[in-house]
């Protein structure tokens, strides 16, 4: 599973104008399987995706389609981790190693 910290590195004002390509963007990604959570970090500096593919370089390929990574607004940082426990509801997150 995968962690991605979106950072925005232009002012709000620019990132605004990218905010419905990126939401479109980040449906488009839910729809393929790609991402299962997203948001916006508070305070507004950015935001978080949870995805639950298989290799980094299939996520940084699906994060190359960003309108924010393609205008340069924010930076990415991925964290792989694997999630060994959950409450009862999020079972299907964990990771049988």
């Amino acid at each position: 599973m995968f962690i991605v910290l979106l950072t925005y590195i232009k002012p709000l004002e620019v990132v605004d104008d990218y905010l419905e390509a990126h939401v479109k963007y980040l449906k488009e990604q839910y729809k393929e399987g790609n991402f299962i959570a997203s948001g916006r970090k508070i305070p507004r500096d950015g935001g978080v995706i949870l995805s639950k593919l298989d290799s980094k370089e299939k996520l940084q390929e699906v994060l190359k389609k960003d309108p924010f990574k393609l205008a340069n607004v924010a930076n990415y940082e991925i964290i792989e981790f694997v999630p060994s426990m959950t409450s009862d509801e999020y079972e299907n997150l964990k990771w049988e190693c």
